[in-house]
Parts: structure tokens; sequence; C-alpha cells
């Protein structure tokens, strides 16, 4: 799993080298994952005497625990990051309109992204590989990790893969 998980970085980072592009991401795909989580926590999946287990919280769970398994720093940093959107994302309720919320930060973080794109001139990876949706949270805190000088063996791993995602006028730079 962790082989995959390095490829599918790999092939992410190749789509998001201008460093314009992944500014906007660092806002845009927060945005795309709150409004995902606000609808998904519109569902109740079960009622504890403690609260509700909503859609949102299974689905991100899950996520979490593939990015805990492929790289633990990453997926305990987006463990924080991530269920304290999904706590916000749950106190919307339907007198807050939770479906304009959804509407407003969805269209607008896809929107930022898109533009993003504009500056690197490529098409979003995900048009080539729908999974990459999944890496794209844990590849904003691999870029912050990596500002730090942290996790340089998942940054090598991705530097010996990317060239294979990159396109033909920038693999011999």
């Amino acid at each position: 799993m962790r082989n995959w998980f390095f490829e599918q970085m790999a092939m992410y980072s190749a789509y998001h080298r201008d460093t314009r592009n992944q500014v906007t991401h660092h806002i845009g795909v927060p945005l795309i994952v709150f409004s995902l989580l606000v609808l998904a926590a519109q569902l109740p999946v079960a009622e504890f005497t403690i609260g509700t287990l909503t859609l949102a919280g299974v689905l991100l769970s899950i996520l979490l625990v593939v990015y805990i398994i492929a790289v633990p720093m990453i997926g305990i940093i987006a463990t924080f990051v991530y269920m304290a959107l999904l706590y916000i994302a749950e106190q919307i309720g339907p007198n807050t309109s939770p479906y304009i919320v959804f509407a407003i930060c969805f269209i607008g973080g896809w929107v930022i992204q898109f533009i993003g794109h504009g500056f690197e001139g490529r098409k979003p990876a995900l048009f080539d590989n729908l999974l990459q949706i999944f890496m794209a949270p844990s590849f904003l805190i691999a870029e912050v990790l990596f500002s730090l000088r942290l996790q340089d063996n998942l940054k090598n791993e991705i530097a010996n893969r990317i060239h294979k995602y990159l396109p033909a006028e920038q693999k011999s730079l």
C-alpha cells in the first residue's frame, strides 16, 4: 500500500509544481473537503448516547486510516486538521442552510484550483486519475512538512517516481 500511495503522491506532485498552483490548492482543497463534509454531515448513520455518527465521519475516518497506514506523520496531522473541519461541518445544521454552504465552498474551491492550474499550464491530475482527489489533502500536508525539512524520505520517494508523470518538456529538467 505504501508503494501505491507514494506513486499516487508522485503523480500529484507532477501536476502541481508551480508555486502559485500550490498556493491555490492550499485554499481550494480544504474548501472542497469542508463542503463535502458539510453535505455528508447531513446524513446520520448511527445514533449513540454521546452523539450521532454521520456519513461524513465514516468517510473521513476511512480516508484518515489510509493516510496513517501509508505515512503515519501525515495521517496524524491530517486527523487533527480534518477532524476540526468535520466538527465545524457537523455544526452546520438545517437552520444554517448547509446546502448553500456546500455550494459556495464547493464551487469556490474548484474555481480557485482551476485558476491555479491556469498558472501551472496543465490540467488537473484527477482528469487522468480520479483517485488523485484523495491525494490532495495528504499532499498539502506533505508540502508543508517538506518546507519544514521534514519527511525527507517521502520527498525522495516522490522525486524518484515523478519523472514518469511529467510532461515531455519537463522530464529533462
